[in-house]
């Protein structure tokens, strides 16, 4: 089983889905957003909307993703944790033509790092109006 105490900060990030529940975007439908956290930190690096008829991020949206979480280290990591019940060929060849492993894993190894962030989202974006 997979935990943060495994790795060095910046080592290892991982790509997941962070919300549950599609967000509505009044005047541009429904997304989901994609994030990428440190594995040893649990700090969400970024994130990247992208909408729900969309398997995964286009190589497009993947790079400006990883760029923009570049920015916190000035470096990429070497491994992409990505799980195996996510679509993820894009994000996969692209990390890889980045010199960064992409590790597929069970998203059952995840949830000890990303169920957090997932959590903290729903309440504040997935809530039923009042």
């Amino acid at each position: 089983m997979l935990h943060p105490q495994q790795f060095e900060i910046n080592e290892a990030w991982i790509a997941f889905r962070l919300n549950s529940k599609p967000v509505r975007i009044e005047g541009d439908g429904d997304f989901s957003c994609i994030a990428l956290m440190d594995a040893a930190s649990c700090f969400i690096l970024g994130s990247e909307l992208i909408p729900v008829s969309a398997k995964e991020p286009t190589a497009t949206q993947f790079r400006r993703l990883l760029k923009n979480s570049q920015s916190h280290k000035q470096q990429l990591p070497k491994t992409l944790f990505i799980a195996r019940e996510d679509a993820a060929d894009l994000m996969t060849r692209a990390a890889m033509r980045l010199n960064i492993a992409a590790v597929r894993v069970p998203e059952l190894e995840l949830v000890l790092f990303i169920g957090g962030a997932r959590q903290a989202f729903a309440e504040q974006f997935e809530q039923a109006p009042r």
